[in-house]
């Protein structure tokens, strides 16, 4: 294949990624500058730590069996059961779909209370602009760090945002791929795949 067609395959392979919906952003220069996530807590954030789950491992779950430590402390173990319904957002600072969400997902988390817990992961993103963003974004529930966008391989989706709907006993009930655009859809979500009204 000559230069020209390859050109234009590489083209069009872009514009239908930037048409689906977000793809990494992360540059080899991005990852030259982003603390190890063992170096999370070194960060400023306003982010809570990630709860404790459960004893008990998750049921029939695809999702990966690797522990994620999160902004605010603690870590994110997927191979347990989380012992409450469970929303998982997956963001990251370069998807401008999820600037649009985030905020949403913080006034999920204010209106879910105890009744539902609602965790954040930052993927396929380095960690201080992860940090920096949500920072800008004013969100405080949990995140977790998953700079090699392993929940998301795991789910096979190559997009974000996306979002998790695990039940209390950590298997998968939904997931919902691209962006949430109101916080009364997140509540219809949760009450149709958890079955918990907000």
């Amino acid at each position: 294949m000559s230069r020209a067609p390859r050109a234009l395959a590489a083209l069009v392979l872009l514009l239908v990624a930037l048409l689906a919906g977000c793809s990494s952003g992360n540059s080899e220069d991005d990852a030259a500058s982003t603390p190890a996530s063992s170096d999370l807590d070194q960060l400023d954030t306003d982010l809570a730590p990630c709860p404790d789950p459960s004893g008990q491992p998750a049921a029939d779950s695809d999702l990966p069996a690797t522990v994620f430590d999160c902004f605010g402390g603690g870590t994110l173990d997927l191979s347990r059961a989380p012992g409450v319904p469970t929303v998982l957002n997956l963001w990251a600072s370069w998807c401008g779909p999820c600037r649009e969400e985030l905020p949403l997902v913080q006034q999920l988390a204010d209106v879910a209370g105890d009744k539902v817990r609602v965790l954040g992961v930052a993927s396929l993103d380095g960690a201080s602009q992860s940090a920096s963003f949500a920072e800008d974004a004013g969100i405080t529930f949990p995140s977790a760090f998953d700079g090699d966008g392993e929940v998301a391989a795991a789910i096979g989706v190559n997009t974000l945002p996306h979002t998790i709907f695990l039940a209390a006993d950590g298997s998968v009930a939904y997931v919902q791929v691209g962006q949430v655009h109101s916080v009364e859809e997140f509540e219809q979500l949760v009450a149709d795949h958890l079955g918990v009204q907000l």
